[in-house]
């Protein structure tokens, strides 16, 4: 009896443990569906408006003709400016909250304060960026505003992408490095944050994939509605694709003649995010194998 209620009960568990991982592959293949599902629609129907004509042009005509190509240097420099201030000051936080912060209230607020950040709507953002940078600091609507207000958004996800990175690193490294002389900032700077460095690039791509999406924060800090020429300074104006985008979906002189424009839009949204992201998962592999051949 012994014996066959033990069978029945590894039987039981091996029912629970079939089910559980079908419950999950299913989920996972409804995310992957869904997916495929919205790239689908945006390529069927964007396809048919890409062109030579379409990238490189102005738009003209109350943005229902022409290109899209201010709109695509805009959305480009908001995203390397952005980064520009969000990468090296989020990876100092980040090693500041996991080298050299004492355990604490200090480090517990500071990691609180990140977590809430993190989870602050974009319009917020785009409302404070409005009142510091655009208002009180005086630079207007311009480039500058915006990356500065699009680098705050990307803040948290850096910061805590590079602890969670330092965090896995093993003691024993700091530990060889300390016995050996180095000082702190040397075991940091030379030994931790190169072996942790291709997993902080993964906070940049999750950084880049959000901001370059973004609608809300540029709303009020840089975006221009009809803007047919390049920027040349900082203090420019300048088209954005998601603002382009919503615009001419949802007010544009004439919605249903800027229909495949906004088609087209999306798609080369959606192309520019991809190929960011495969240039930043090569960076991460490449730094993996030199760090790997160290």
């Amino acid at each position: 009896m012994g014996f066959q209620d033990g069978t029945k009960k590894g039987e039981g568990k091996r029912l629970k443990q079939t089910l559980a991982f079908g419950v999950f592959k299913v989920l996972s293949f409804l995310v992957v569906a869904i997916l495929v599902v919205i790239l689908g629609f945006i390529i069927f129907n964007g396809i048919s408006a890409i062109s030579w004509e379409f990238l490189t042009d102005m738009p003209r005509e109350g943005m229902t003709q022409g290109g899209i190509f201010p709109a695509i240097v805009g959305t480009l420099c908001l995203v390397l400016g952005s980064m520009l201030f969000a990468f090296p000051v989020g990876i100092m936080s980040g090693i500041y909250i996991n080298e050299y912060a004492k355990d604490g209230w200090l480090k517990r607020f500071i990691k609180l304060m990140t977590n809430n950040l993190a989870g602050v709507p974009s319009i917020v953002f785009g409302l404070f960026g409005m009142a510091l940078f655009v208002n009180k600091l005086g630079f207007g609507d311009s480039l500058l505003a915006g990356s500065l207000t699009l680098g705050l958004l990307a803040l948290p996800v850096v910061i805590r992408t590079t602890e969670e990175a330092l965090k896995a690193i093993d003691d024993s490294f700091r530990i060889g490095s300390l016995a050996l002389g180095a000082s702190k900032w040397q075991t940091t700077s030379k030994v931790v944050l190169p072996i942790a460095f291709p997993n902080i690039i993964t906070g940049l791509i999750l950084s880049i994939g959000r901001v370059s999406g973004e609608t809300a924060p540029i709303l009020f800090t840089v975006a221009a509605y009809f803007l047919p020429k390049l920027p040349t300074s900082i203090f420019d104006q300048v088209m954005a694709l998601p603002y382009h985008l919503y615009v001419i979906s949802t007010s544009g002189t004439d919605i249903e003649a800027s229909r495949s424009m906004a088609y087209g839009t999306a798609f080369v949204l959606v192309v520019i995010v991809l190929l960011v992201n495969l240039l930043a998962n090569w960076l991460r592999k490449y730094y993996g194998k030199k760090v790997k051949m160290n």
